[in-house]
């Protein structure tokens, strides 16, 4: 039986590192395409070295061609300039969006029935920009923001309460940067909500830690940032997309009147399977929790107006 077929856009430290992540799961056979001449197809040729070592049935193909990414069911984007110590998402925007638009042309025309899952920052822009050019409907395009921020939300919780990190339920939304919403309230250590098990001035610096998590990596890193654990959370939105597993985790997908937002690509719960955003079911937020999240919302709004997206 065949493997279903992803591309992934962008042979840089999280698409390499998704790549073999999803090759080693068995999940697919991987296209790594970059503009880089030689840097796709080596890093390729290095994974599939490892076959005998992993056991994996999947292959990975390197190329600097959008032919070779046709008929692919996911496509994903990490193409992109990473951020620098001191450089926000939104300094990303101009650079970024250029690279984007070209990148989702090609591979739209190649793959017109893929789902495209976007990794590049500003991720919420970027994913709409994405959307916008590629001309698909929205269900089919989504972004890996939430999943990230949810995991780093989790580590920190690990820490401070000293719990497995299995017993753990971390939920972020909104969006992906120092505008992002973790919610206390309904994330959970082994069923009990956060803010029962710590006091107040603890789950306010478990917040702060983790809004500004990405930035801490880039500034102990110096050159580049955070690659693991985003190729990690995008593996993960990859796989419930692949086996239509439904499974319902925080994902940048477009709001059309859900908590009162419309026209905006946000991460909130989203089901994902096999067509992509499967349905948004909402989450039980109060009312301070709802006004942060439009408020954030807000930012993303702005930055698109700032960017003069059109399809």
């Amino acid at each position: 039986m065949a493997l279903p077929k992803v591309t992934v856009v962008g042979a840089g430290q999280v698409g390499a590192t998704a790549a073999f992540l999803m090759a080693i799961k068995g999940l697919a056979d991987i296209v790594l395409i970059d503009v880089a001449d030689g840097i796709p197809q080596g890093k390729a040729l290095d994974m599939m070295h490892s076959r005998s070592v992993e056991k994996f049935a999947s292959t990975v193909t390197g190329s600097n061609d959008y032919a070779a990414t046709a008929g692919s069911d996911v496509v994903v984007v990490t193409a992109g300039l990473p951020r620098k110590p001191g450089m926000t998402r939104d300094d990303l925007l101009a650079a970024n969006g250029t690279i984007v638009r070209s990148v989702i042309s090609q591979a739209a025309e190649a793959s017109p029935d893929a789902v495209f899952v976007c990794v590049t920052n500003p991720l919420d822009v970027m994913t709409y920009l994405a959307w916008k050019v590629s001309g698909l409907p929205s269900d089919r395009v989504l972004g890996m923001g939430g999943v990230l921020d949810s995991a780093r939300f989790a580590y920190f919780i690990a820490q401070a309460t000293g719990a497995p990190i299995s017993q753990i339920d971390a939920l972020v939304m909104g969006a992906h940067g120092d505008a992002m919403v973790p919610v206390p309230r309904l994330s959970t250590v082994d069923g009990k909500p956060l803010t029962d098990i710590l006091p107040a001035d603890e789950v306010a610096e478990v917040v702060r830690r983790t809004v500004f998590g990405g930035a801490e990596v880039v500034s102990f890193l110096k050159t580049g940032s955070a690659f693991y654990a985003p190729a990690a959370s995008v593996t993960s939105m990859v796989s419930a997309i692949l086996n239509d597993t439904g499974a319902v985790m925080p994902s940048c997908v477009l709001l059309d009147g859900q908590y009162g937002i419309s026209d905006v690509y946000l991460s909130v719960p989203a089901a994902l399977g096999r067509q992509g955003v499967v349905s948004i079911p909402e989450a039980p937020l109060d009312a301070a929790e709802l006004e942060t999240l439009r408020e954030s919302a807000a930012g993303v709004s702005d930055a698109v107006a700032a960017i003069g997206i059109e399809g």
